[in-house]
């Protein structure tokens, strides 16, 4: 079970561990990589994007049991970006949820890992997602269940910057704020592209962290690609005196030069050519790690 009370103090965390965690980052991307190349569909850029969060998330915040995934006091995870599906089943297969032997067969039919994560096949998963807009809202109420119920979890949601081009995401922080809910952890995935292309040419957001602040949330600013910084993120959102948003810059299809920032590898199949020059820029990567994380 991770603990949250070292999340919220980030100097509890050893040099050591730090690296650990950012060479398990490296380590997801590799597994990412393999699984949509072997599916022959599925989400690269988005999925490279968000591994260091969901690796920090589940190494250092989340209160979780993963042999005993519907544990009541459990923290909620949305990933409300859904088609980051395999980073996702990636980052749960790592933690013991299931076996990573499942990882292979992403998008088969009778999978348990499906294109978009699905609650009812696939441990560890809180809420089924891929209509893009909707995760927030369903933090809420789970945040909101949480009161009625006297339980004693957090909810934290993993949301895309395209996303909150949804007029959804707007009502569901009003409501949050309106609630007052210090339970409740927004983080948004800002990689600047989404399927079209920039998202500051489909639909600016302006200033994204004035706009949130001014909805009534506190709102933190991290590098999504360093463990540090995302981990002093989150020690200051779990301390906010309501719902806290973490705008994490990272860039899509960290990793890969040849993915980085590209908004046609939003989703397109992984030739062979391909896999072949990823997973080598990727080991390389890993050996070029400090002598610490190997």
């Amino acid at each position: 079970m991770a603990s949250r009370a070292g999340a919220r103090n980030p100097r509890s965390f050893t040099g050591g561990q730090i690296e650990s965690m950012q060479r398990a980052a490296r380590e997801l991307r590799l597994a990412v990589v393999e699984m949509i190349h072997r599916a022959g569909s599925g989400h690269t850029g988005g999925s490279l994007s968000a591994v260091e969060i969901l690796t920090v998330l589940y190494d250092a915040v989340l209160r979780v049991r993963p042999g005993e995934p519907d544990w009541p006091d459990r923290d909620r995870l949305i990933l409300s970006k859904g088609h980051a599906a395999p980073a996702l089943y990636a980052t749960l297969a790592r933690k013991g949820f299931f076996d990573p032997r499942w990882l292979g067969r992403l998008r088969q039919i009778d999978s348990p890992l499906q294109g978009h994560p699905s609650m009812r096949d696939t441990p560890g998963v809180e809420m089924s997602t891929g209509s893009l807009g909707m995760g927030l809202s369903v933090g809420v109420g789970m945040a909101l269940a949480r009161r009625a119920t006297g339980r004693n979890f957090r909810v934290f949601v993993v949301c895309g910057d395209g996303e909150l081009q949804e007029g959804q995401n707007w009502e569901a922080m009003m409501a949050a704020a309106k609630w007052g809910l210090a339970e409740l952890t927004l983080v948004i995935d800002r990689n600047h592209v989404q399927l079209d292309g920039p998202a500051q040419e489909i639909m600016p957001l302006g200033d994204l962290e004035a706009k949130v602040n001014a909805f009534g949330w506190c709102v933190l600013r991290c590098d999504g690609h360093d463990v540090k910084s995302l981990l002093e993120a989150f020690d200051a959102a779990l301390s906010a005196a309501g719902p806290a948003a973490i705008v994490a810059e990272t860039v899509k299809g960290k990793g890969v030069s040849f993915m980085e920032g590209q908004a046609a590898w939003h989703g397109r199949p992984i030739g062979d050519a391909e896999y072949a020059r990823a997973m080598r820029e990727l080991r390389d990567a890993l050996q070029e790690s400090p002598p610490g994380e190997r």
